[in-house]
């Protein structure tokens, strides 16, 4: 049997030292060579060549049995910021958003069944995590990945149903079909609020934001603790705040919004 052109094309070395470099988290800030084996499920010969190879490229650097990222590591992403216009546009809008509501604001992007951070103006720490540029998150139980969903095609949203949706809290939702009928809801509303699905305790607003094909590249989102605000507060405070911002970023992306509300178009 013939390989199809996607198997041919993958390079399996890549992916290897991509996992390598992933498994360094904030869980393993300096693993052993046999940590990253076992992270990894790779034999204890390649990841040593693969940190090898790292380390002669300056992303990786050893600490007697241990090793470390180097700053280099940041330029990756680095690039990423510098060629998408987006995160730059955006930035200001953030700054104002955040000054506005008096909360953390956020950019995000769907990646598989997570969301990214890929601008965030921090205001204080809300989640059990440090949440910064890069951090991923489950997209189902999220406001953010709520409004990426909502507009993304119909197989990417089967694939993240297809893959569970576990209960991190009490009132996550579970079951596909309220998991689906929430997305429509989104989608009629032009937003998502969700709350303590993530973490309990976390509140979170989110708005499409739209390139000028009024495609929905990213989710702005606003989020606070519960002490600090309520989901009727949101509705009527920080929705109206954010869909303003979020249009002013479509906007700034090339995005022409008729008066229709539903998702602005």
């Amino acid at each position: 049997m013939t390989s199809g052109p996607d198997e041919r094309d993958f390079i399996q070395s890549i992916e290897r030292g991509f996992a390598v470099l992933l498994a360094f988290d904030e869980e393993r800030a300096t693993p052993t060579l046999a940590e990253l084996a076992t992270a990894t499920g790779l034999s204890r010969p390649a990841v040593r060549r693969i940190l090898l190879t790292l380390q002669r490229l300056g992303y990786v650097r050893s600490e007697g049995t241990r090793w470390t990222l180097t700053p280099r590591v940041l330029s990756i992403g680095q690039h990423y910021s510098a060629s998408h216009a987006m995160i730059e546009l955006a930035q200001p809008h953030l700054l104002e958003l955040s000054a506005k509501t008096g909360e953390s604001a956020s950019l995000a992007a769907l990646d598989g069944r997570d969301v990214v951070y890929v601008a965030r103006v921090p205001v204080r720490r809300i989640m059990s995590i440090n949440v910064s540029v890069g951090t991923r998150i489950p997209a189902f139980a999220t406001s953010m990945g709520r409004v990426l969903l909502a507009w993304a095609p119909d197989v990417v949203v089967e694939e993240v149903v297809a893959g569970g949706l576990p209960a991190l809290t009490r009132h996550t939702v579970t079951d596909a079909g309220e998991f689906r009928a929430a997305l429509r809801q989104v989608r009629s509303d032009g937003w998502s609020i969700v709350a303590e699905e993530l973490e309990i305790g976390l509140l979170s607003v989110a708005a499409p934001v739209r390139d000028r094909t009024g495609e929905v590249v990213a989710a702005l989102a606003s989020s606070m603790s519960v002490g600090r605000s309520s989901v009727e507060e949101l509705r009527g405070e920080v929705v109206p705040l954010l869909l303003d911002a979020a249009e002013r970023i479509s906007a700034d992306l090339g995005h022409k919004s008729s008066a229709r509300r539903e998702g602005f178009y």
